[in-house]
């Protein structure tokens, strides 16, 4: 039998009050709830802790409770906003520990990283062999992505600034499927998904989309841990249909190349501008008719270095591998000067607006100079670059 937790302050405050009042050993650890033994040796003075080892844990559990509070509040909070509230209260910490505590636990890193462990030698042909599949879900304001406003410091609740939303607007839940050959037909949800709705939905979208990717080929097929996935019956329909599925690790969507696409589609939305919900589903539609094979063979490809990066994080969440360059944007690698110091990286999206998302290094070393969002007027040969400062 292993050992039990040890006795907490307020078990040894109650046993010494009990003791007082004259009772036995046995009616104290009957009214604490623990053993007599227990009991004997803190009355002995014999009692001791466990030992422990390691590196000494930064925050207490009370501070942990504190972050979820601050987290509850506004779940669109950035990281450096959770890092300041929780500075606020009291409890100094780096964005690494702030990371770590909001989300995952011990068990699922752990997981995360004997997973990562076991895929590393995996080639791209091995992963081409997957047929990743993913829900996503499909607003009828922009795209579910949120217009963006070009403001200055103090300008944050200007009329001008604002924009009216709609509390539950209207949308739609889509299943879709992507191999590196390309992606399958969609299917368009209604209501919840149980056991026995989700084996229709492999049994309808699943299977033709594996025959229209691979045909007679073997392949493997992707899910995540949703309880409609786990479930006894829809293993057994696996099993029937003759079909392996690969294990997957939980709250993993950083492992997951289809969440790209779905950006890729939920970007081009937001220009498509939506009125009406058949409108919406035949922009979806049209939006993952002109996904290339070309680009799920490029997610496809970043599979390795997912797997490297979360073996490099100790199974730590990491940074989502990037989305595969469209043919209409251009990509300036050479550095360049600006007002702002040497650029070491740029990335020129040329449509509607270009954004420019770059990281600097030069004698500003502050936060929020790392990454700046800035609006140009780029010459091809960016030897005459005009820039606007839209940072606050």
């Amino acid at each position: 039998m292993g050992k039990t937790a040890d006795l907490t302050a307020v078990q040894k405050a109650i046993i010494d009050t009990l003791k007082r009042e004259g009772k036995t050993q046995k009616e104290i650890s009957e009214r604490i709830g623990c053993s007599q033994s227990a009991v004997s040796r803190h009355l002995s003075g014999k009692s001791v802790g466990r030992k422990k080892c390691g590196k000494k844990r930064c925050t207490t559990r009370r501070g942990d409770r504190t972050l979820r509070k601050i987290v509850e509040k506004d779940r669109f909070q950035t990281l450096g906003d959770l890092r300041k509230q929780w500075t606020e209260s009291g409890v100094e910490t780096s964005r690494a520990t702030v990371h770590r505590r909001v989300l995952l636990n011990q068990k699922q890193r752990q997981k995360r990283l004997t997973w990562a462990t076991e895929k590393q030698h995996w080639t791209v042909a091995q992963w081409s062999k997957v047929l990743f599949r993913m829900k996503a879900n499909f607003c009828m304001s922009f795209g579910n992505q949120g217009a963006r406003v070009w403001r200055k410091t103090g300008e944050k609740e200007m009329p001008k600034c604002l924009k009216s939303s709609v509390k539950y607007p209207q949308s739609e839940m889509v299943w879709g499927a992507m191999s590196a050959a390309g992606v399958g037909p969609l299917c368009f949800i209604k209501g919840r998904v149980n056991a026995a709705s989700y084996q229709e939905i492999m049994e309808h979208f699943m299977l033709p989309s594996a025959e229209k990717l691979y045909g007679d080929e073997d392949f493997v097929f992707h899910q995540d841990l949703a309880p409609a996935h786990s479930a006894k019956t829809t293993g057994k329909w696996f099993t029937d249909h003759g079909i392996t599925v690969l294990n997957w690790p939980a709250n993993s969507p950083d492992l997951n190349p289809i969440e790209n696409l779905w950006d890729i589609v939920k970007s081009k939305l937001r220009d498509a501008r939506p009125n009406t919900l058949d409108e919406l589903k035949a922009a979806i539609e049209a939006s993952w008719a002109s996904i290339t094979p070309q680009q799920c063979h490029s997610l496809i490809a970043s599979m390795p270095r997912r797997i490297e990066a979360v073996i490099s994080a100790k199974g730590f969440p990491t940074k989502r591998v990037g989305r595969p360059i469209e043919h209409s944007n251009t990509m300036v690698s050479k550095p360049f000067t600006s007002g702002f110091g040497t650029v070491s990286r740029c990335q020129v999206v040329l449509k509607n607006e270009i954004f420019i998302s770059i990281k600097l290094f030069s004698r500003w070393k502050h936060e929020v100079l790392q990454n700046l969002l800035i609006a140009s007027c780029i010459d091809p040969a960016l030897d005459k670059t005009q820039w606007t400062n839209t940072s606050s």
